[in-house]
């Protein structure tokens, strides 16, 4: 994303956060890019034949920002990372509610986060495993959780994840590096 547009994200988050409605109809059109290709990005990981669609994920997500309008809006990153969390929530309760955890004698199939990263074909029950996981991580590091959900879902780069978390892009890498590792011995003894 060029710089003008950049700041222009930014400015109108803030007056979006501010009260200013019209500016979420401003953002929309400049944001929409990005959410399709997160959007895509989830979805690539489903299922075969998964019927939620890219429009149907942003939609959900476009309804659930609204309850996010007083967040104190920093930058764009602050956005898209809260975009990703979103839909990876959208993703689980539409998992969850289609009931695919019947496979396995009703268990979720555990995958590591390797495995997941690699999986072209996530399963409903992969996507509530991980999510689980990441749950457990996010009680003991938030941080640590915050830093794969930014680089996993919202398909950050580590300098914008370092940006958004007030951490050097050093320190975002270790953070990865420790919840991957974290994540792969929680998710293998399951």
């Amino acid at each position: 994303m060029d710089t003008p547009k950049v700041h222009q994200v930014t400015q109108l988050l803030r007056a979006w956060g501010s009260g200013d409605v019209q500016a979420l109809d401003q953002l929309v059109p400049i944001v929409e890019t990005e959410l399709k290709r997160l959007a895509q990005r989830f979805l690539y990981r489903e299922r075969a034949g998964h019927t939620l669609q890219a429009p149907d994920l942003i939609n959900e997500v476009y309804v659930r920002l609204i309850d996010w309008q007083s967040v104190g809006w920093v930058n764009r990153a602050q956005f898209y990372g809260v975009a990703a969390k979103l839909m990876r929530h959208v993703l689980v309760d539409y998992a969850r509610t289609r009931n695919y955890l019947k496979r396995g004698g009703g268990e979720a199939i555990r995958v590591s986060v390797a495995e997941a990263v690699d999986l072209p074909n996530e399963t409903d029950a992969d996507v509530i495993a991980l999510h689980d996981a990441l749950t457990s991580l996010e009680k003991l590091d938030p941080e640590c959780s915050r830093v794969v959900e930014l680089k996993f879902y919202g398909g950050l780069e580590m300098n914008e994840i370092a940006e958004l978390l007030q951490i050097s892009p050093r320190g975002a890498a270790r953070k990865w590096e420790t919840a991957r590792a974290w994540l792969y011995r929680e998710m293998a003894n399951q």
